[in-house]
C-alpha cells in the first residue's frame, strides 16, 4: 500500500467553530465528532481533526481544488468579507495569484491558520 496522509490535528480555541468555518468556506459537509475532535473530511479521504487548544500556533493548510470550486470558494471568502491575499506574506491584498499556470489565494481562519486554495500543484 502506498503511503498516504490519513488525517492531521488542527489546534483551535473552539474546535467546533473552527471546523465549521473551514467546512463552510470550502463548501464541504458539516464536521462530525470523533472523541475530542471536530472532524472535517476532505474529498480525497484525508481529514482535518480540530482539537481545542488555549493557544493554537498558526499553521498553513493548502487545498488543491478545481477551477469551478475555486470560484465558489473565493465567492464565499468575499461574501464573508474575509481579507485575502495573492501571497502568503500578505503583500497583495484582495488579489489572486496565477502561479504555475493556475490560480491561488490565501486567507486566515479564526485562529490565524493560513489557508490556501490552488488550482494547480506548485512546480507542475
Amino acid at each position: 500500500m502506498p503511503v498516504q496522509l490519513d488525517h492531521t490535528i488542527v489546534s483551535a480555541r473552539d474546535r467546533r467553530a473552527s471546523a465549521a468555518f473551514l467546512a463552510d468556506v470550502l463548501g464541504l459537509g458539516p464536521p462530525t465528532t470523533f472523541g475530542p475532535f471536530a472532524v472535517v473530511s476532505l474529498d480525497n479521504g484525508v481529514s482535518l481533526d480540530f482539537m481545542e487548544d488555549d493557544a493554537p500556533h498558526p499553521r498553513h493548510y493548502a487545498f488543491l481544488v478545481g477551477e469551478e470550486e475555486f470560484d465558489q470558494i473565493l465567492g464565499r471568502i468575499r461574501a464573508r468579507g474575509l481579507d485575502h491575499w495573492a501571497d502568503p506574506f500578505e503583500q497583495h491584498p484582495g488579489e489572486v495569484n496565477t502561479d504555475d499556470g493556475g490560480r491561488g489565494v490565501y486567507w486566515k481562519d479564526p485562529d490565524g491558520h493560513v489557508l490556501e486554495i490552488i488550482t494547480r500543484p506548485y512546480g507542475g
